[in-house]
């Protein structure tokens, strides 16, 4: 009988400001690479890093990746990214202002995710 796959949540609250958003995405990365199925719950801060162009040209610790491969290569490799919407709408961001991929959409998702097993982290 197989197994279901193990999940993983991550509420990211860092932006452009700490070196602790690098850390949440490397992690969540990492996540997928060990098989978990990953979603990153970004709040505060962490929503401005997934709006368009805005990790281009980031790189907040010269030993770790960009942050644009990092978002990349996650959301790539199947991972979900989800937003907060008092989070994006005090920012003036909407749907569009997003990376595609990234969906806006309340607690309720995270909590969803919880109430089937996922294990949490939060940064």
């Amino acid at each position: 009988m197989d197994r279901p796959t193990a999940q993983l949540v991550i509420v990211a609250s860092r932006g452009h400001d700490d070196e602790r958003a690098t850390v949440s995405w490397t992690i969540a990365n990492g996540g997928l690479a060990a098989g978990l199925e990953v979603t990153m719950f970004l709040v505060s801060a962490g929503i401005d890093l997934v709006r368009k162009g805005a990790a281009d040209h980031v790189r907040m610790n010269p030993f770790d990746p960009p942050m644009k491969e990092l978002i990349e290569g996650f959301m790539a490799r199947g991972g979900k990214v989800l937003a907060c919407p008092p989070c994006a709408r005090v920012r003036g961001y909407t749907q569009e202002s997003l990376l595609d991929g990234v969906t806006i959409v309340g607690s309720a998702a995270l909590h969803a995710l919880i109430k089937e097993g996922a294990a949490t982290l939060s940064f």
